[in-house]
């Protein structure tokens, strides 16, 4: 009952993602302004806000879904965001999309929905102790340093690719902070969120993700930050949730292999899809 709790919150945070990215960027991308008037514009606008209650609404049902389920499950989910923007592209934008972005959306669910079955994450009741917690902070706060010096020069792809990866990485280890918070509310009420460590650590890694997102967005091409951010976050997460939580996949080889197939499909699906959409929300014009 939990897992299914884990993945049907797990859908709602996709699902909120992709509500709150594409109103705030239409919120952002409307009309022709400039300096402060264009953040008077933004401000007011209610797509914008809207936006922002998506992502609080993303926050909630995260949260819900890391609690009842595996980091393991959970994250890998989160890749159903792309699709659910296809298809809101299609009914709300009314953007014609070519048979590639259905294909490999179509492609993308099944290698999703295969990975999860094959792999069959699981949770335990290991609960982390500070000595590992700390360790895994600290590795994944080295290799997002690492990753942002690689994109500090260099092509634009490269930078963007630095870049996107550091935010994966940030991602992943946000879902863990979230997972934290989660079990000091639950156990501690408010009060116990607000002594915790975990809370701070979700507002300080998520400030850090947002500045990565932002930087890679803007130093090179979608094309190569996007799906980067997709692909790296559930196979970040995955690594976290074994080590530090001591989650479990199926045993034996040929689900092993199974899996690292049908994540390779899954990517591969991810990276054509973000290919063969639109960079831009306009509707297509009538008659085109």
């Amino acid at each position: 009952m939990s897992s299914v709790v884990a993945i049907i919150f797990g859908l709602l945070t996709a699902l909120s993602n992709a509500v709150a990215v594409m109103f705030q960027h239409v919120a952002t991308t409307a009309g022709d302004h400039r300096g402060w008037t264009w953040v008077r514009h933004v401000v007011r606008h209610p797509l914008w806000l809207l936006g922002w209650a998506g992502m609080l609404g993303s926050l909630v049902f995260q949260s819900v879904a890391l609690h009842a389920g595996p980091l393991a499950l959970v994250q890998p989910l989160l890749v159903s965001e792309l699709v659910i923007a296809l298809v809101m592209r299609r009914l709300w934008r009314r953007q014609r999309l070519t048979r590639a972005a259905w294909t490999s959306a179509l492609v993308t669910s099944v290698a999703l929905v295969v990975l999860l079955v094959v792999a069959r994450p699981r949770g335990t009741a290991v609960t982390p102790g500070p000595a590992r917690w700390f360790a895994f902070s600290a590795l994944s706060t080295v290799l997002v340093g690492a990753l942002v010096l690689v994109g500090r020069r260099g092509a634009p792809s490269r930078r963007a690719a630095g870049f996107a990866t550091a935010t994966a990485v940030l991602w992943a280890l946000e879902a863990t902070f979230i997972a934290a918070a989660t079990d000091a509310l639950v156990a501690g009420g408010v009060p116990g969120l607000f002594a915790s460590w975990s809370l701070y650590a979700v507002v300080a890694c998520g400030l850090a993700g947002l500045t990565t997102e932002q930087v890679a967005l803007r130093v090179g091409p979608l094309r190569i930050s996007q799906p980067l951010i997709v692909i790296v976050d559930p196979l970040a997460s995955v690594i976290l949730g074994v080590g530090l939580f001591g989650e479990r996949l199926a045993p034996g080889a040929a689900n092993l292999i199974a899996a690292a197939l049908a994540f390779a499909v899954m990517s591969a699906g991810i990276v054509v899809m973000t290919a063969a959409v639109p960079e831009t929300l306009l509707p297509t014009p009538s008659g085109t």
